[in-house]
C-alpha cells in the first residue's frame, strides 16, 4: 500500500498520535468472498490475487520482514493500479529480531505461530522463532478460501486437519459444489499444498511460489471483475445495431455523447470483428466514473435494444485483449 505522508495529531485525546496517510482502496479480499455467495472466485481472480501478494511477499522477505497478518482484510484491491494490495502491518516484524509475541489471525494462523502464542500466554518463551514462512501458511489458506467460497477458520482447526491436510484439500478441489471444479486446477492445488506444509522449512517461500505453473496459465477474464471497478468500461449494445457501415459514426458520436454525461472518455472502440464485436468498449479516466456509468447505462434502451454494462480489466483492454465472456 502506497504511505503519502506522515503528521501528528496533537489534539488526541491521550496526547500526540502519529498519523499515516495511506492511499484509499476499494473493495478486499474479504468482501469478494462475501460477494461469491459461498461459490469461489474466478480462477482469473484467484490467480492475479496469488500473483500480486506473493510479488508483495518477495519483496517485504528480501528486505528481512514478515507481515504476520496477511487474511483476506487485509488484501485490498486497487482500482487504479488493478493490482491487489497488502495493509496493516501493525504485527509486522524484522526476520531474527521478533518484538512481537502474539501474530497472525485466528484461522491463518501457522502452525509454529499457533505454538508460539500459546507459550507466550503461559510465560514461556518458544525455542524457534516464526520465519516469513507464516506469511506463505495464511496465504496458502486465503487462497483455498477463495476457490471453494467457503471460510475455513473450523476446517484449519480441526483434528482432521492436522492429521492428514492434503486430503482435505484433495476433498475441496474434488467438490462437486464448487463452480471452479469444472476447470482444470491441479496447478492451484499444488501450490497451495505447498504454502501448506505443517513444517515450515519444508514450505514454498514467495519466490519459489512465483514460479508455479499455475501462473502461466491464461485464464479469461470473468463477470466478478464487475465488483472490483476498473477504469474501462464495456458496454454491451446488440451487435445488429452496428451492423451498418454507414451508420457507424453516427452511432459512435451518440455513445460517446451518453457515455461522457458521467465523466471524462479517454477513448472509445467499436470492434469490427471478433473477438469483440458487438461491443462497445468505452475508457474512463477514473474508476468512480467508470463505477457511475455502469451504474446508469446498464439497464437504458439504445437503438431499440437494453443495455448491459460490466467492467473490463484496463491492463487487457490496453494490450488488445477482447473478451466475449463478459456476462
Amino acid at each position: 500500500v502506497t504511505l503519502y505522508g506522515v503528521f501528528t495529531n496533537h489534539y488526541s485525546a491521550n496526547g500526540p498520535s502519529r498519523c499515516l496517510l495511506l492511499e484509499l482502496l476499494d473493495v478486499s479480499v474479504s468482501e469478494l468472498l462475501l460477494h461469491s455467495s459461498n461459490q469461489g472466485c474466478s480462477m482469473w481472480m484467484i490467480q492475479h490475487c496469488a500473483r500480486d501478494v506473493l510479488e508483495a511477499l518477495a519483496f517485504l522477505h528480501h528486505k528481512g520482514y514478515v507481515h504476520a497478518d496477511l487474511k483476506p482484510r487485509n488484501i485490498l484491491w486497487s482500482a487504479e493500479e488493478e493490482c491487489f494490495k497488502l495493509i496493516d502491518f501493525g504485527l509486522s516484524f524484522k526476520e531474527g529480531n521478533q518484538d512481537v509475541k502474539y501474530i497472525q489471525t485466528d484461522g491463518y494462523r501457522a502452525p509454529e505461530a499457533e505454538l508460539q502464542n500459546c507459550l507466550a500466554q503461559a510465560g514461556l518463551q518458544s525455542e524457534t522463532e516464526c520465519t516469513s514462512a507464516v506469511d506463505l501458511w495464511s496465504l496458502g489458506i486465503v487462497l483455498l478460501e477463495m476457490f471453494s467460497g467457503m471460510k475455513l477458520k473450523h476446517t484449519v482447526q480441526s483434528q482432521e486437519w492436522k492429521t492428514n491436510s492434503s486430503a482435505i484439500i484433495d476433498r475441496i478441489f474434488a467438490s462437486e459444489g464448487v463452480v471452479n471444479s469444472a476447470i482444470p486446477a491441479y496447478h492451484l492445488r499444488d501450490l497451495i499444498k505447498s504454502m501448506l506444509h505443517c513444517d515450515q522449512g519444508q514450505r514454498a517461500s514467495a519466490e519459489t511460489a512465483l514460479c508455479s505453473p499455475f501462473f502461466s496459465i491464461p485464464f479469461g477474464v470473468l463477470l466478478d471483475w464487475g465488483v472490483l471497478g476498473s477504469a474501462p468500461l464495456a458496454a454491451l449494445v446488440c451487435p445488429v445495431a452496428l451492423a451498418s457501415p454507414a451508420a457507424a459514426p453516427d452511432i459512435l458520436e451518440d455513445i460517446r455523447e451518453e457515455c461522457q454525461k458521467y465523466g471524462p472518455v479517454v477513448s472509445l472502440l467499436i470492434p469490427k470483428e471478433n473477438p469483440g464485436k458487438g461491443q462497445v468498449f468505452v475508457e474512463y479516466a477514473n474508476a468512480g466514473d467508470s463505477k457511475a456509468a455502469q451504474k446508469m447505462l446498464t439497464g437504458k434502451i439504445f437503438d431499440g435494444k437494453f443495455v448491459v454494462a460490466t467492467f473490463y480489466p484496463l491492463s487487457a483492454y490496453k494490450r488488445g485483449y477482447l473478451y466475449q465472456n463478459l456476462l
